[in-house]
């Protein structure tokens, strides 16, 4: 399937690539060694034979590198100490009390 990479917030046009499974928002995706996160996914339809398919699908994606501390949880990922009361279980933001981290030094440490 083709998959656009679009700049998220300018909709300028990264790269084009083929992939079977596009990731999902809150995902990171490696390109030619250049970390993107997913921060929205649109897709393209066409009419074939009276349906309804997906043609391609554009993801717009910010330049990021994935945290060393992101982690897979539940169904999608979350920087950060996920069991923490303050944990914004986002892959965007680690938490309220202490944004910039590690979790390990945080005073405000507790458990949900």
């Amino acid at each position: 399937m083709l998959v656009e990479l679009r700049q998220a917030g300018s909709d300028a046009l990264l790269d084009r690539l083929e992939l079977d499974d596009p990731p999902h928002p809150g995902r990171w995706v490696e390109l030619k060694g250049r970390s993107f996160l997913v921060m929205q996914r649109r897709h393209r339809y066409k009419l074939r034979n009276g349906r309804y398919q997906i043609a391609s699908v554009s993801l717009m994606v910010k330049p990021q590198r994935q945290p060393n501390d992101a982690i897979r949880w539940r169904h999608g990922w979350v920087i950060g100490d996920p069991d923490c009361r303050f944990n914004a279980l986002s892959p965007l933001l680690r938490c309220a009390v202490w944004p910039e981290g590690p979790c390990e030094r945080c005073s405000h440490r507790e458990p949900r």
